[in-house]
């Protein structure tokens, strides 16, 4: 990007285009995104949507709209995102589809955490974004990204994308790909259980949680792109999947990779403070969950791998099977760790 071409984009979203700064935020895997800050510093996220990923991006704004409202509370920051000149939430131009929203000044994010104050914090946000949205009718939101945590789906994805990948990938990913097919099996417990459907954030990982960088207060969800109906324990497993675990997604040493039980214990007595929301379906659900969510996105990743790296951006060759490998590891060890997680679930919320 030139400073050219974002101040053209700028000057759409109603702002002059002159003494502001911008910096690259690199922490995401689909968007592009930037931090803008004016002359007077006040600062404001501006992103590129990737449309090959979110080919319905008038659904997604749709969806986010359509939600934020009640996204609103004492205890819960909102996020306003702005219009164009034409009174727009996106912007098309320089090759791009665009979007601006507002930043919330003295926050912070976490890739991964130590402190049972976070992980507390993450559960009681993700507890008060599920009853916020609880009583709110189902019909407002639209799926922009079909089956997206969908088993069943993700498995025949995956299956494709074996049949047609080189021999040669399918060697180096022989052991994970073989992996598979014990997940496959466990895994199916979870279409037997009769869930209330909700009004999901899909993409929990702690780095979408805004916290205040001066009481690590958790303040929000960010990253709404992903919003659609779904069950809740999608969003309790890819939010444990990265609080109870230090390591990195793509950590290559799997003796690094932890579940962390008391971490594990803070988030769920974070999550009491709003557990009326769930049913006891609901909570049967969540220690399964716990290993379901690793493992689909460790085989969304596996099949971008096989696919060639068309989905998740990738810095070297070999990343996205480094993602899965390790993915894979961390759900092996939720599921070592289920009876624990039954019994502390149990004593917490009931």
């Amino acid at each position: 990007m030139t400073s050219e071409s974002i101040r053209e984009i700028l000057i759409e979203f109603n702002f002059n285009g002159n003494s502001i700064k911008w910096t690259p935020l690199n922490n995401g895997l689909i968007n592009d995104t930037f931090l803008f800050t004016e002359g007077d510093g006040r600062q404001y996220i501006l992103q590129k949507i990737n449309t090959q990923v979110f080919k319905n991006a008038e659904i997604l704004m749709d969806n986010i709209s359509n939600t934020l409202p009640f996204l609103n509370a004492e205890d819960y920051a909102q996020i306003t995102f702005l219009r164009t000149k034409n009174g727009e939430h996106t912007l098309k131009k320089n090759d791009g589809l665009w979007r601006m929203m507002t930043y919330i000044p003295q926050s912070t994010t976490y890739n991964t955490t130590t402190d049972n104050n976070i992980a507390f914090e993450a559960g009681r946000i993700v507890g008060r974004f599920h009853s916020l949205l609880k009583d709110v009718d189902l019909s407002i939101v639209k799926d922009t990204l079909p089956k997206f945590h969908n088993l069943n789906h993700r498995t025949l994805e995956f299956q494709e994308a074996l049949q047609n990948a080189d021999a040669h990938k399918k060697e180096i990913a022989a052991v994970a790909i073989k992996k598979t097919q014990s997940f496959f099996k466990e895994l199916q417990q979870l279409q037997t259980i009769n869930l209330p459907v909700r009004i999901c954030h899909n993409d929990t990982k702690l780095n979408n949680i805004l916290f205040s960088d001066s009481t690590n207060k958790a303040l929000c969800l960010i990253d709404l792109d992903t919003i659609m109906k779904g069950y809740f324990f999608y969003d309790f497993g890819d939010a444990i999947r990265t609080v109870v675990n230090n390591a990195p997604e793509d950590e290559q040493n799997h003796d690094l990779i932890h579940f962390d039980e008391n971490l594990f214990e803070s988030f769920v007595d974070g999550l009491v403070l709003n557990q009326q929301l769930l049913t006891t379906a609901d909570k049967d659900s969540l220690p399964l969950g716990t290993v379901f969510m690793p493992f689909i996105h460790g085989l969304r990743a596996l099949t971008d791998y096989l696919n060639n790296n068309k989905y998740y951006k990738v810095t070297y060759e070999n990343q996205n099977l480094d993602r899965c490998t390790s993915l894979f590891n961390f759900a092996e060890k939720a599921l070592a760790k289920k009876g624990f997680m039954a019994a502390c679930i149990q004593k917490r919320l009931g």
